[in-house]
């Protein structure tokens, strides 16, 4: 982390740096020079602002140092097939969504480093990306009405977003979908949901939500 805001800061004063020649430059009708400075202006703007997104995705996202319990979710049945999602994160209010099926999903942004990007020492890390229902019936999963929330911050300077549009401009930075396996969604059943490095986790967390793994035909980690 130290060694990411040393060089963001080193290439935001050389940034200014060559602008200051190239001006200079330009008043003095040395225009091969002011030609090299503005060169390497914009390559030290590329730079500090690379680093400078990094940093806001690096602090506006969670860490990963090891597997971590990043929320829980509570199901209250309003009919049938259409149930109440109460999503507690610690440190934030309580959310509330409505899911219809009789499975619920959720998904995570996840970014890893790679060489050459891991010299920085950065943890990997997440946000919280969507949540969402289905139908365990594939044919009622085709016709039926679905819903999908977004859990994600918005943000102009967003890493993950970059990497994956841009991935030739982002060497070293592995942006992916962490995902926890569709499990049940009955009434009163509680889930912990953790992450670990790479993926969600989901684990029934009271005796409705045990039971309902426990009659269900899918898996569950």
């Amino acid at each position: 982390m130290g060694l990411l805001v040393a060089i963001s800061l080193i290439a935001a004063f050389l940034t200014f740096h060559f602008l200051f020649r190239a001006m200079l430059c330009v008043r003095r009708r040395r225009i091969i020079r002011a030609g090299g400075s503005g060169i390497g202006c914009l390559v030290s703007a590329a730079i500090a602002g690379a680093g400078a997104m990094l940093l806001l995705s690096y602090f506006s996202y969670g860490r990963l140092t090891e597997e971590q319990l990043v929320s829980r979710i509570e199901f209250r049945r309003i009919s049938p097939e259409e149930f109440q999602a109460r999503l507690m994160i610690a440190g934030t209010d309580d959310r509330f969504f409505i899911l219809r099926g009789n499975e619920w999903q959720m998904d995570a942004r996840i970014v890893t480093w790679k060489p050459p990007m891991t010299i920085l020492g950065l943890d990997p890390i997440y946000q919280l990306d969507r949540l969402s229902g289905r139908y365990a019936e594939i044919d009622r999963e085709r016709h039926e009405a679905r819903t999908v929330h977004s859990l994600a911050m918005n943000s102009p300077a967003d890493v993950w977003k970059f990497a994956r549009r841009f991935p030739f401009l982002m060497p070293g930075v592995d942006a992916h979908y962490g995902t926890a396996t569709y499990v049940p969604m009955v009434d009163g059943a509680r889930y912990d949901v953790s992450m670990s490095r790479d993926a969600l986790l989901a684990r029934p967390a009271n005796d409705q939500a045990r039971a309902a793994v426990g009659d269900w035909s899918g898996t569950i980690e």
